[in-house]
């Protein structure tokens, strides 16, 4: 499916995965497409949602306040309560190691281990992260949508006609919040394709 996608839609992807590890998510969701999409920002799928007024900064907040930010080197809130009920306390755990060793070691750590993280990348060895069944079936809807409107490519526009067409992600849900309703987003979209909107092959 890959080898369909023009070089905007490939960056939007690249962008989604960006975001998906900014934000300390060890997954991809339709969430860090939609957020891929607006990052891209040239493509038809970006052109389309600035007309609608969603913008990647509100975006970015929205999926903060939604779905949280994931923790580097840290226990979820499930797995702290059950170290409590046996009797660790975390809090007191950082209190006594920034005793030790200053204020902000845990973090110094996690920083460390990022900077560890980007030398590897660099060398060729990128951190997998996997996409969701419903980020995955967002891609397999957007290639729907491009042969359905003829199109022997898929780019950001057809993406963002997968993200509202599955429904049920992130993505849709936080679309809806800005009533944004399936058909609005495709009306958009469609009267972007027609009006030839940066349609030069693989490069859309």
């Amino acid at each position: 499916m890959f080898e369909r996608f023009t070089d905007r839609a490939r960056d939007a992807v690249v962008f989604a995965q960006d975001e998906a590890r900014t934000l300390r998510h060890a997954y991809l969701g339709t969430e860090h497409l939609l957020l891929g999409i607006l990052r891209e920002g040239t493509g038809p799928g970006a052109t389309v949602l600035g007309r609608l007024g969603i913008s990647l900064e509100t975006t970015r907040a929205d999926v903060v306040r939604e779905i949280g930010e994931g923790s580097v080197g840290e226990l979820n809130e499930d797995d702290a309560n059950a170290l409590r009920a046996i009797g660790i306390d975390l809090d007191e755990v950082r209190r006594r190691v920034e005793e030790a060793f200053g204020p902000g070691a845990l973090e110094r750590r996690a920083r460390a281990r990022r900077r560890r993280w980007r030398s590897r990348k660099c060398e060729g060895v990128p951190a997998h992260i996997s996409f969701t069944p419903r980020a995955k079936k967002v891609l397999e809807l957007a290639a729907r949508e491009a042969r359905h409107l003829g199109q022997d490519y898929l780019g950001t526009e057809h993406m963002l006609l997968g993200l509202v067409r599955e429904r049920e992600g992130v993505a849709a849900q936080l679309l809806r919040l800005h009533g944004l309703t399936n058909q609005r987003i495709r009306a958009a979209v469609i009267e972007e394709i027609a009006r030839g909107g940066d349609q030069p092959g693989r490069s859309a």
